[in-house]
């Protein structure tokens, strides 16, 4: 479903506006605005900019506007939910299931820098093998180990459909994650899978949503390891809905279950959390609620701890976020040039999250409307941004 009409309607009535007030205030058509509050219309990015601009969504409902075009092309049934449904059409199987766990927890750690549509295709390749390896007979014990692969295969799989713009395949891939977590009793799957639930939501500024989600999650998850990004993404909730003092708890909490979690295995694997992670998140958290001084230095340790030494970028997703903040922080200080380098730089990565990237792209392209709205950097920036979209 088009969340940007959601978001319009949510934004326009905390402020106390009518249809038609808003319709003044822009100026734009009634008629107009109200099918696009009911999802019949999109928005032209320079009406979707006006609007975010008017009811002061802060660069969310620009992200919305583009976000719904690429999801409108996800109209395909997955092929990843139809292998998982095969699943459960068959027996059970005897395998060498440890080369296949191994070869799901590589494919994990290739989640940061791997060609996206490459990932899923491979992962989709495994999810058939695991389909196989479940037509034969086997004991119970190895039956509930390939369902913890094809749960971990489906995660990767929706993680990367949700980066790709494919809204509705993530979301259907997404469900039967959770499935497949709950039949085989593995609360880290179940909790990851609530998790991405939570970030989802975010992304579509479903803020209320994504605190239910990151909650439940954390209750079905105790312990594990993802209640350390459940917690995050708790703090990220709280930021984006003005709960600072929430957030900065939240932060607090998850840092200590993390402390006392020690050092995972496979940091480089995307369903594990390591302090380099939760950096990240402290960023975002710090950026919303305009603790730039943090925001920065956290930035900065994203992009450091990003970079190999031999300077290649290994992992773009953060970094390009990072530098996005660091674009954010430049502007709120006076800094146009930097702000605008930072924030075309940010682009130049191929392996991108398209829903967080334009999120948090979208509060830069406020900044300057605020500030620079005719300054050629700003023009620059909006065309490497519409590049991206």
């Amino acid at each position: 479903m088009p969340t940007f009409g959601a978001r319009m309607r949510t934004a326009r009535e905390t402020r106390g506006l009518s249809l038609a007030a808003l319709a003044d205030l822009l100026p734009a058509d009634k008629g107009h605005l109200s099918r696009l509050e009911n999802g019949r219309r999109r928005p032209g990015e320079d009406l979707a900019r006006r609007i975010d601009y008017v009811l002061g969504a802060r660069g969310e409902l620009i992200a919305c506007a583009a976000l719904d075009v690429a999801a409108a092309t996800d109209t395909r049934p997955s092929e990843t939910v139809e292998l998982l449904h095969r699943l459960h059409t068959g027996d059970t199987a005897s395998a060498t299931i440890e080369t296949l766990q191994a070869t799901v927890t590589e494919l994990c750690c290739h989640y940061g820098w791997r060609d996206a549509a490459e990932l899923r295709a491979e992962g989709q390749v495994w999810l058939r093998e695991v389909a196989r390896l479940l037509h034969r007979p086997t004991g119970l014990r190895q039956h509930r180990e390939l369902l913890v692969c094809a749960g971990w295969l489906a995660l990767l799989i929706g993680c990367v459909e949700c980066d790709l713009g494919m809204r509705a395949s993530a979301e259907a891939t997404r469900t039967a994650a959770r499935q497949l977590g709950d039949e085989a009793g593995h609360a880290d799957i179940t909790g990851w899978a609530w998790e991405m639930t939570a970030w989802f939501a975010l992304t579509q500024s479903r803020h209320e949503a994504a605190l239910t989600a990151a909650r439940a999650g954390q209750e079905a998850a105790g312990r594990q390891r993802v209640g350390v990004q459940l917690i995050a993404q708790e703090a990220k909730a709280l930021a984006r809905l003005g709960d600072l003092h929430g957030a900065r708890t939240a932060l607090d909490r998850g840092r200590q279950l993390l402390d006392g979690l020690g050092a995972p295995d496979r940091p480089d694997n995307h369903f594990e959390v390591d302090p380099g992670k939760w950096l990240f998140y402290a960023m975002d958290a710090c950026r919303l609620a305009e603790h730039d001084v943090l925001a920065e230095h956290y930035a900065n340790e994203v992009v450091r701890l990003g970079t190999g030494p031999d300077g290649v970028d290994r992992s773009p997703m953060r970094t390009a976020e990072a530098r996005l903040t660091l674009a954010v922080t430049a502007l709120r200080s006076g800094e146009l040039d930097r702000a605008v380098e930072q924030g075309v730089t940010a682009f130049t990565a191929t392996r991108r999250s398209l829903p967080s990237l334009l999120l948090v792209a979208g509060e830069v392209d406020v900044e300057l409307q605020r500030r620079h709205p005719r300054e050629h950097a700003t023009a620059e920036f909006r065309d490497a941004l519409k590049a991206v979209r």
